[in-house]
């Protein structure tokens, strides 16, 4: 599938990202709130993000031989307009383990309710194309994001107009644990000067 959509998937993430909303899922503002000041380390202002990041090494590729992604980068952002429900979306880069090159997914996210506790709150991030998407919740200490990966279409970063591939959360790309990182380590995910200068450190 050529990538028109997946550019306008970007184009839409890294310019005005922003169309769905916290009281979409049934959530009280309360409770999105409070997830939502853990989430991002602290109240959601205009424009918030947090940024988290896995590079695994050698050592765990070896023991997950089925494992395709060697990083994952995950760049959460949420908006903040006057007289509107704050908004969010995701971007995530990615490298390959057997495949050169660096790869990118983006769409935009929502809350809801943990299935299994009927409680937890975590960010259900929309399908592309038809597919499952992916989920992000939070540790209980809110120093890593937790990524569940169904299936993601994804693009070449220096080729956005080719061909998406599918990510699917196969037996060792099911689910990430990725650390929590200044915010300016994502800065590679965006491609708007200005809120890539917005990511750096003051």
């Amino acid at each position: 599938m050529k990538t028109l959509h997946a550019l306008m998937v970007a184009a839409a993430v890294a310019a005005t990202p922003f169309v769905a909303h916290a009281e979409d899922g049934g959530i009280s503002p309360a409770k999105a709130a409070a997830f939502d000041n853990r989430m991002f380390a602290g109240p959601v202002g205009e424009k918030t993000s947090a940024c988290f990041v896995r590079r695994y090494d050698a050592r765990h590729l070896a023991q997950h031989p089925k494992q395709k992604v060697a990083t994952m980068k995950l760049l959460l952002t949420a908006e903040k307009a006057a007289d509107e429900p704050t908004s969010y979306a995701y971007r995530i880069g990615l490298q390959y383990r057997n495949k050169p090159g660096d790869f990118d997914a983006a769409s935009v996210c929502n809350h809801m309710v943990d299935e299994n506790t009927g409680k937890d709150i975590r960010f259900s991030c929309e399908p592309d194309c038809g597919r499952a998407g992916l989920e992000v919740a939070l540790s209980k200490d809110n120093k890593s994001a937790i990524v569940r990966v169904e299936a993601i279409a994804v693009w070449e970063r220096q080729h956005p107009d080719g061909d998406t591939e599918t990510l699917e959360g196969g037996k060792d790309d099911k689910v990430f644990r990725l650390d929590r990182v200044d915010a300016s380590q994502c800065a590679g995910l965006l491609t708007n000067k200005d809120k890539v200068a917005s990511l750096q450190p003051k």
